[in-house]
């Protein structure tokens, strides 16, 4: 008498699994902008995102955690423009600025992403400020979260134009730093665009002179003009 053969086991494929939960947690970030931008963060309640996902609220709590996660991946996602997990600094929009030799041309493409940026995230990063500025203590925490990270990118600016020698001469890369830093800021943004009615060209051109008058030094005759 023989011993039946041992089967092999067949390996679960949970690939269609995943591919179900990554397409909730798309439903559910897309449904969580809408509603942020038309209720505002306070006036979202993370069942209504679910209904408007069409998923329960236990998939949503189980896909971001908390309400203030939720927001912060939305924010991630809405600023590279998909949900692929390739930070920024490595997408090849943003390896290509940093690639071009000229740093004047460097910080003109720096210039065009920001706008690249401001017009995927205006909308949203607007109801997130305000309600930091309501005295959302989630959104206040998120805010910080997003000027640190704003701090990170002007820190890799600088340190790029400083490893090629472009920086103006006598200026603490510290000090560099900071400047990029504020003009880089929503509220600069926002005080020209909203409060004296500037048009994104305009605000584009002059993020570009500023930035290479403040770290490379003004051009030998240039005249620029933001109108």
């Amino acid at each position: 008498m023989t011993a039946d053969p041992v089967k092999p086991r067949r390996r679960y494929d949970n690939r269609r699994r995943e591919e179900q939960a990554a397409q909730a947690r798309r439903r559910i970030l897309e449904a969580a902008n809408g509603l942020f931008l038309e209720r505002g963060y306070p006036g979202t309640t993370m069942a209504e995102v679910a209904r408007a996902a069409g998923v329960s609220v236990e998939t949503v709590y189980k896909s971001f955690g908390t309400k203030a996660a939720l927001a912060k991946r939305l924010w991630d996602v809405t600023l590279v423009g998909d949900d692929r997990p390739v930070p920024l600094a490595q997408r090849p929009e943003f390896t290509a600025v940093t690639a071009e030799p000229d740093p004047r041309r460097l910080l003109a493409g720096y210039a065009a992403l920001g706008r690249v940026l401001l017009e995927r995230l205006g909308p949203l990063l607007g109801v997130i400020v305000e309600g930091a500025h309501a005295g959302d203590p989630e959104l206040r925490e998120l805010v910080a979260t997003i000027d640190r990270e704003r701090l990170t990118a002007a820190t890799r600016l600088v340190a790029i134009l400083a490893e090629r020698g472009a920086l103006r001469d006598g200026l603490d890369p510290e000090a560099a730093r900071d400047v990029l830093w504020m003009l880089i800021s929503f509220e600069v943004c926002r005080l020209l665009l909203d409060g004296r009615g500037w048009s994104l060209d305009r605000w584009e051109r002059w993020l570009a002179a500023t930035m290479a008058d403040v770290l490379l030094g003004p051009a030998p005759g240039s005249q620029e003009s933001f109108t």
